[in-house]
């Protein structure tokens, strides 16, 4: 497991305990009558809940009717009279019917219930109780119109060109973008000019400062998001596709450091996604999937993981081994294959890549340590490939992390010493291939390929590729059933005995 998901991991268990000593949250929403929803409650149960769903399944109006639950003590009015106007004209109405909202907080140590009903007007009551009122919370609310809004360019581009006030951002703000985003920034400035503001950044890796206004659409959505909530507390945080503009691995590190602010500062906070990797950021009872029926939307149980790897992808949590080519691939499942049963592995936990040279494989770990995820991958190169370790060792240590590539047998091309094998134990594979004359084979074609004038490696390719056409057999799949045989002893059992200290390792470092 990759330092990243040991510290989600890690912040779960400090939310979990939290939880029940924060001051203000809220325990769950009803919608009745409105868009298309007959009676939805949602529960929250922990504090940074990802509320995901195909599109037109609810998702933002749970998020805006989350955002009427608050009396916000600024000018800006969040009432569902702003959030959810009914629009009348000529032909046209929004049919609410009797539209309601219901709500339980905890409120300062008390829990207190309200509902928001339409009658002719939006009013709220307190279910019949005097003397309450509606709790008080600072409350975010960022939906994806407001990070690509014409009207935030504009207003970026007017404080260029007139007076404004320059300050210094605070620490929790560099250390946010530090953290978050995959380039380090020496200084971050704020412009401002009646109530609008402009970043201005100052890269460690670029030759000049530059603007918001140049920054990639992520970047900057990221960096307003950070500004405007890392000084809040006790608030009530809405973000609307969390994920927008953002690389997988971003995402992660921004699920990671919204929990790391909800639990310093007593957020709560609920962010709609459509992204596995953001859904697999927060525990399970976080994770909350709407679905719609013909007749209403309803809550699908977080556990079934069916529904969520159909919608959103398979599990983050994975090892991954990287290759070079298909053949490779073949000889790694074929030494899967024996170690699945002895360290009762699901197969599903494990990932094979391929199709990349040699030359590549240092490239590739520049990639991994900078997104810190080389702890989740194990190289496997080819036996002739054995110079490129310093160069795979030199790049991991920029990011002071290690690799250890591990080595197929031999120090020929896989295909060589898959040849080889074959010969030295013709009379099992024979069987194994049911193939009678594997034997007379092997000798025949080893000879017509004596005197060819290409490279070793074409030879060895072409040669394999032609037994495997005579045998009437995919040559990967040959490679799998070497693999396999031969992992219980000589070079392969060294390789097998490596790989299995490797998934060792990482299970261990999930723990």
């Amino acid at each position: 497991m990759s330092l990243l998901r040991r510290n989600l991991r890690q912040v779960w268990d400090q939310l979990r305990a939290k939880k029940p000593q924060m001051p203000q949250f809220l325990e769950s929403v009803q919608i009745r009558k409105l868009r298309g929803i007959e009676s939805l409650q949602i529960t929250f149960g922990y504090p940074v809940t990802v509320i995901a769903g195909p599109n037109g399944c609810g998702k933002s109006t749970v998020l805006f009717a989350c955002a009427c639950a608050y009396d916000v003590s600024d000018s800006r009015d969040y009432s569902p009279t702003v959030l959810f106007p009914n629009l009348k004209a000529p032909a046209i109405s929004d049919h609410l019917g009797d539209a309601s909202f219901e709500y339980f907080f905890v409120a300062d140590g008390s829990r207190v219930g309200m509902t928001w009903r339409r009658g002719k007007s939006w009013t709220k009551n307190f279910m019949g109780r005097k003397a309450v009122h509606q709790p008080k919370r600072a409350l975010y609310l960022r939906t994806l119109a407001n990070l690509t809004s014409p009207s935030e360019v504009r207003s970026i581009l007017q404080i260029g060109s007139k007076q404004f006030e320059q300050s210094d951002l605070d620490a929790d703000l560099i250390a946010f973008a530090h953290r978050v985003l995959p380039f380090k920034y020496r200084g971050l400035k704020l412009l401002q000019l009646k109530g609008k503001d402009l970043l201005f950044a100052d890269r460690e890796d670029a030759t000049a400062t530059y603007s918001e206004f140049h920054m990639s659409a992520g970047e900057r959505a990221l960096l307003h998001i950070s500004k405007d909530i890392s000084r809040l507390k006790d608030a009530f945080i809405l973000i609307d596709e969390i994920e927008a503009g953002l690389h997988p691995y971003t995402q992660q590190q921004v699920m990671l450091e919204l929990q790391r602010l909800a639990l310093r500062n007593n957020l709560q906070i609920i962010v709609t996604s459509h992204s596995p990797v953001v859904l697999e950021s927060v525990p399970v009872e976080g994770r909350i999937f709407l679905e719609r029926t013909p007749t209403d939307v309803t809550v699908q149980p977080p556990y079934r993981d069916i529904f969520q790897r159909a919608f959103y992808g398979q599990s983050q949590d994975k090892l991954s081994i990287l290759c070079e080519d298909s053949i490779a691939e073949g000889l790694i499942l074929g030494v899967l294959d024996t170690l699945n049963v002895k360290l009762n592995l699901n197969p599903d936990d494990v990932v094979v890549g391929r199709d990349t040279g040699k030359d590549q494989f240092p490239q590739h770990v520049e990639t991994l340590g900078k997104f810190q995820l080389l702890d989740a991958f194990v190289l496997v190169l080819d036996g002739d490939a054995r110079q490129i370790e310093p160069a795979i060792q030199q790049a991991a240590e920029r990011f002071n992390q290690s690799a250890a590539p591990l080595f197929l047998p031999g120090i020929q091309p896989p295909e060589e010493w898959i040849y080889a094998a074959l010969e030295k134990q013709s009379t099992l594979y024979s069987s194994l291939l049911a193939a009678p004359s594997l034997e007379q084979q092997l000798k025949n074609l080893r000879q017509s390929f004596d005197n060819a004038s290409d490279k070793p490696t074409n030879i060895a390719k072409n040669r394999f590729e032609t037994l495997a056409d005579a045998l009437q057999r995919d040559p990967e799949e040959i490679a799998r059933m070497v693999g396999r045989t031969e992992a219980a002893g000589g070079e392969m059992k060294v390789f097998s005995e490596g790989l299995e200290q490797a998934i060792y390792n990482w299970r261990q470092r999930g723990q």
